[in-house]
């Protein structure tokens, strides 16, 4: 499948960027120590196979989804093959008691990348799931930054996104309270990117499109909702030039020139059908959709359901910043840099607040989502919650 076609592009980004830094990143990974976090996930396997070829002294990759794990282990060896350097793939959650008890048994490590997120708007319906998404992106990203202080690791790296600017939706504000968790000590050097949609990317819309046709199915998504779109590998070359090349507080972005196309998901779900040789048919109903497939699927058609986006946290489109942001244009060719300041006293006191209700609240044990999306609010005032009372759970 040509993803670059789909996508509406003819040359991949992030190239040329690090074949002009090539060297140095080179020669920063050749024979040192990498703790990777989240490893297993579509932009994590492309990030450990990125630092893997460039010979690092010992590579350690958590996850808890072993069958991806198995999966990275199965494709590195099979495309890579080996190294001289020690490696370790360890299927246990980061924030773990195991992980703790391993971590106490090594050494200290040059990188520590944090690649593990929730990153669904939909798991935010709930108490229990937005708990979740604040422990894994918000207080194991404080952790493990910990931890990368204690060791004196030379750089922290974790992944963000484009919807933490601007937040519409309650994740996409856990992510910007994270970089603030990043961004408000100088014990050690961190760096962060904000990404387009990962096309194909596990778990992603498109990557659903491809089961769906799998499973004679129909494809259903929403209209006007538009986005940026990377690839898989594009995503790695990001997040490796920003571990290496970033400076403290910086947040690298893909530039958005006409290279990277803004589209909407039903254009993008058109365009997929039509590299698999199906003709799409627009169907009135989700019914309608879901009783036509054999008979369209004979005569090589393909029954879509398009709908006007009704759910909550819905942006119709993203963005990586705003005009208030200080931003170098000029040092790379597809990625534009903010340079982020340090925390004012006014954000330091809401993130403490912020954590400090979140800690009481996870020690009683009990909690309503009103509680952690008041928190959430206070801490990122810049958060304007789409609530609309409908969730994508809702939808086919």
């Amino acid at each position: 499948m040509n993803i670059k076609k789909i996508i509406g592009r003819d040359r991949d980004l992030f190239i040329d960027d690090i074949a002009c830094h090539e060297r140095e990143i080179s020669d920063a990974i050749k024979g040192s120590r990498v703790l990777l976090y989240g490893g297993a996930g579509s932009i994590g396997r492309e990030v450990a196979a990125h630092i893997f070829k460039r010979s690092p002294a010992a590579l350690h990759v958590m996850d808890i989804s072993e069958n991806n794990l198995v999966e990275l282990v199965r494709d590195l060896r099979s495309s890579i093959g080996y190294t001289d350097g020690e490696t370790q793939f360890l299927p246990i959650d980061m924030g773990s008691i195991e992980a703790q008890a391993f971590l106490a048994e090594q050494g200290p490590y040059d990188y520590v990348l944090n690649l593990a997120a929730m990153k669904h708007v939909r798991s935010e319906k709930d108490a229990y799931s937005l708990m979740r998404m604040i422990k894994v992106n918000i207080l194991d990203t404080l952790s493990t930054l910990e931890h990368a202080q204690r060791i004196k690791a030379t750089k922290y790296f974790a992944v963000s996104t484009d919807k933490a600017k601007n937040p519409a939706n309650l994740m996409g504000a856990t992510k910007r309270i994270m970089e603030d968790v990043l961004f408000r000590s100088d014990a050690t050097l961190v760096s962060t990117a904000r990404f387009a949609n990962v096309a194909f990317s596990d778990g992603s819309l498109l990557h659903g499109f491809r089961q769906r046709l799998a499973r004679r199915q129909p494809l259903s998504a929403p209209r006007a909702i538009r986005r940026y779109f990377v690839t898989g590998p594009e995503s790695g070359y990001l997040c490796l030039a920003s571990l290496i090349l970033g400076n403290h507080r910086q947040i690298f972005f893909p530039n958005l020139d006409a290279s990277l196309e803004l589209l909407t998901f039903s254009e993008i779900a058109v365009r997929f059908l039509e590299t698999e040789g199906y003709e799409p048919v627009m169907m009135d109903s989700e019914d309608e959709a879901r009783s036509r497939v054999e008979e369209l699927a004979a005569a090589k058609r393909w029954p879509c359901y398009f709908f006007d986006s009704d759910t909550s946290g819905e942006k119709p489109f993203e963005e990586f910043f705003s005009k208030e942001d200080t931003i170098d244009w000029t040092r790379f060719k597809d990625i534009g840099v903010i340079n982020t300041p340090a925390l004012t006293g006014a954000e330091e006191t809401r993130l403490a607040a912020f954590l400090d209700t979140v800690h009481n609240l996870r020690e009683q044990g009990r909690w309503q989502k009103s509680d952690l999306i008041n928190a959430i609010y206070a801490a990122c005032p810049d958060l304007e919650h789409i609530d609309t009372g409908r969730f994508l759970d809702n939808r086919m």
